[in-house]
C-alpha cells in the first residue's frame, strides 16, 4: 500500500510517499482502507520533533512512529477474530492516537478506538472530527463543565478545535465569545459565537467580559493575562498547540507546565488538557453531528502525495478549521 513515511525528524520535505506493507488486524483489531483522514498540530510536532524536550517521548532520535497522521475515516476491510461490534463494509471513523498511521491508504486499529460515520458527514468531514473534537468534549464538557447560561471564551476559534468548540458551546447553551483574526470574524460568527474578538485589534484578556470557562487553544497569553479574563471562580483549560516559529526547546510546554505549578495554589481552576482517543466521546461526537449541532469546517483538501504542502499550510498560520487528506 500507499504511505508517507518519515525515517527522522524534521520539515515537510521529509515526508516521503512510499510502497509499505499492508497491515494485518490482530484479534483486537480492525483494518480500515482509508478514505480521509485529517491533519492536526500534533503532526507537526511530531514531524519535525519540536518541542525538542519531549522527542524522548516521540521516539528517541527519530519519531517511534514511521507512519504519520492520526485522525482517519473510512471502510472496515477485515477484523480480528475478537472483534464483535464492527463488520466489514461499515463506515467508521477514528483516532489512532500516538500509534499513528492514517496517512496511509489502510490502517489498523483498535475496535474500540472506532465508531460509526456520523450519517449526514462525508468521510471528509468525519476524519475532521476526531481529536480536535473529543479535545473540545474535553474541554468544555469533562473539565469545563459547561452549563446553560455560563460565559465560555474560545481562544483560536477558527481553528481546527475551535470551530467545534464555539459549535459545542452554544449546544451547550453558553454564551461564547470566539477570539479570531480579521479574516475569520465572519466564520466564527456563522458557527454561533455571540461575541467575537477580532485580536488584530483589541486584547481580550484586557475586556470588561468575565467568563466562567476560558479555553486556551493558541498558548499566545501568560497565565496572569488569561485569569483575568475568569470570573473569581473560573476554570482556565489549557490546550494550546501553537505555530511553526523556528526550533524551540520548550514551545507551549512552558505555559502548560506553569499551569500545572499554579493550580493548587489559586482559587480559579487551572487545568492542562490531554485528549485520548475513545470510543465514548466518538459516540457522542457522532450524536451531535447527526442531530446538527456539530459540523465540521474544511479549509482545504490535498491528496495523499502532497501531504508535506498540506502540513506546510497548516504549520504557517495560515489555515482555519480543518485540513484534511483525501486518499
Amino acid at each position: 500500500m500507499k504511505a508517507i513515511v518519515q525515517d527522522r525528524y524534521g520539515p515537510p520535505e521529509t515526508l516521503q510517499l512510499a510502497d509499505v506493507d499492508t497491515p494485518v488486524p490482530a484479534a483486537d483489531e480492525v483494518l480500515v482502507r482509508v478514505e480521509a483522514a485529517a491533519l492536526n498540530a500534533y503532526d507537526w510536532h511530531i514531524m519535525r520533533g519540536e518541542p525538542r524536550m519531549a522527542r524522548l517521548a516521540m521516539g528517541g532520535s527519530r519519531p517511534r512512529a514511521r507512519i504519520r497522521g492520526r485522525d482517519f475515516a473510512g471502510r472496515v476491510e477485515a477484523v480480528g477474530a475478537d472483534v464483535r461490534q464492527v463488520r466489514p463494509g461499515d463506515a467508521v471513523f477514528g483516532d489512532l492516537g500516538d500509534a499513528n498511521g492514517a496517512f496511509a491508504e489502510y490502517v489498523c486499529v483498535p475496535a474500540n478506538l472506532v465508531a460509526p460515520t456520523p450519517a449526514n458527514l462525508t468521510p471528509q468531514q468525519a476524519a475532521a472530527l476526531p481529536l480536535a473534537g473529543v479535545t473540545a468534549l474535553m474541554g468544555l464538557c469533562d473539565v469545563g463543565q459547561v452549563q446553560p447560561g455560563h460565559r465560555v471564551l474560545v481562544n483560536g476559534a477558527s481553528g481546527g478545535v475551535g470551530t467545534l468548540a464555539v459549535q459545542l458551546a452554544k449546544a451547550l447553551g453558553a454564551t461564547v465569545t470566539g477570539v479570531c483574526s480579521t479574516r475569520n470574524v465572519d466564520l466564527v460568527r456563522a458557527l454561533g459565537a455571540d461575541h467575537i474578538v477580532d485580536y488584530t485589534r483589541d486584547d481580550f484578556t484586557h475586556d470588561a467580559r468575565r467568563h466562567d470557562v476560558v479555553f486556551d487553544l493558541v498558548g499566545n497569553r501568560s497565565l496572569t493575562a488569561l485569569r483575568q479574563a475568569l470570573t473569581p471562580t473560573g476554570t482556565l483549560v489549557l490546550s494550546g498547540g501553537g505555530v511553526y516559529h523556528g526550533r524551540s526547546l520548550v514551545g507551549p510546554v512552558w505555559l502548560l507546565a506553569r499551569g500545572r505549578l499554579l493550580a493548587p495554589f489559586v482559587r480559579q481552576r487551572i487545568v492542562t488538557l490531554t485528549a485520548a482517543p475513545s470510543r465514548q466521546h466518538l459516540e457522542s461526537l457522532r450524536a451531535h453531528a447527526e442531530a446538527g449541532r456539530l459540523t465540521p469546517i474544511v479549509d482545504r483538501t490535498y491528496p495523499l502525495h502532497e501531504v508535506p504542502d498540506a502540513i506546510r499550510y497548516l504549520e504557517g498560520e495560515h489555515a482555519r478549521a480543518k485540513v484534511v487528506i483525501s486518499v
